[in-house]
């Protein structure tokens, strides 16, 4: 599922494309799982007329802020994507429409015309987004529960060790835990403990210093890299572990602990496939 960076990628092209202009139409689909709480009449006359004065992220979730509340925010689910008619914004490749599909999408959630042509569309084609009109998304859930933004809002060394140290669970199943910590989703994670060599089914209180503080400097950096090239995978490091998520590995590494485990138990992102690496 599209992740902050991915998220982030959204964000800034809307930033650098979107601000400063005014709504001059809005389409909403008809379609209450996605479209929460508020009629589709209601979403499009809140939109009508209103300019768009910046675009905010919290981990996984964007909100576009007008000059007027209520805005408009996306918890983008399983396969959200902004679009951008003529700009290349980078699109988490399993969410991705062809471009040669209609436009708006028929997946679209949200459309939206402004006043200079420009057009931009919430898309979801899983249906698992929400789409929310909110006086105030930051103050309200999910964005009022989520942990320190990834990005924005880095612990300190100190911090994050201080945090970790009465944890119980697996270190992998903290990091997807968004009150912890936002934006980090199942790729970073996998990616984050492969370069810090840390087994992702690891008691996060047994981790010794030394992983701990290999962690959070692997956290800072994949995710800064992952931003700086827009969530443009094809840009990412060829030594990452994400080149191989959908191929068959051929090769394991050792963790902290001496322990075997293969590209394939931590790529496949789900812990029950992590029982069979070797002592």
């Amino acid at each position: 599922m599209p992740e902050l960076p991915e998220v982030e990628a959204a964000r800034r092209a809307i930033e650098e494309n979107c601000i400063g202009r005014k709504i001059k139409r809005s389409l909403i689909a008809d379609d209450p799982k996605v479209i929460d709480g508020v009629s589709r009449s209601d979403f499009e006359s809140s939109l009508l007329g209103k300019t768009i004065v910046a675009a905010h992220r919290k981990g996984k979730n964007m909100w576009l802020q007008l000059d007027s509340p209520p805005f408009p925010s996306f918890q983008f689910g399983m396969a959200g994507a902004i679009y951008i008619k003529g700009v290349a914004v980078t699109k988490y490749k399993r969410s991705a429409v062809s471009d040669t599909d209609e436009w708006p999408s028929k997946y679209s959630k949200l459309f939206i015309e402004l006043d200079d042509g420009m057009e931009l569309s919430f898309t979801d084609k899983r249906r698992f987004a929400k789409v929310r009109l909110l006086k105030n998304p930051a103050s309200m859930p999910p964005i009022s529960e989520l942990g320190p933004d990834s990005l924005f809002e880095p612990m300190t060394i100190d911090e994050f060790i201080d945090s970790l140290r009465k944890k119980k669970i697996g270190i992998k199943a903290l990091l997807l835990d968004q009150s912890f910590m936002s934006g980090i989703g199942n790729w970073i994670a996998d990616e984050v403990l492969y370069q810090a060599r840390i087994h992702p089914m690891q008691i996060v209180s047994s981790l010794p210093k030394e992983s701990c503080t290999a962690l959070h400097k692997c956290i800072k950096e994949v995710i800064e890299k992952a931003v700086e090239v827009g969530a443009d995978s094809s840009q990412f490091p060829s030594s990452w572990i994400f080149h191989s998520r959908e191929k068959k590995p051929g090769k394991a590494f050792v963790d902290g602990l001496g322990r075997k485990l293969s590209l394939l138990q931590l790529a496949a992102g789900h812990q029950h496939m992590c029982r069979s690496y070797k002592s």
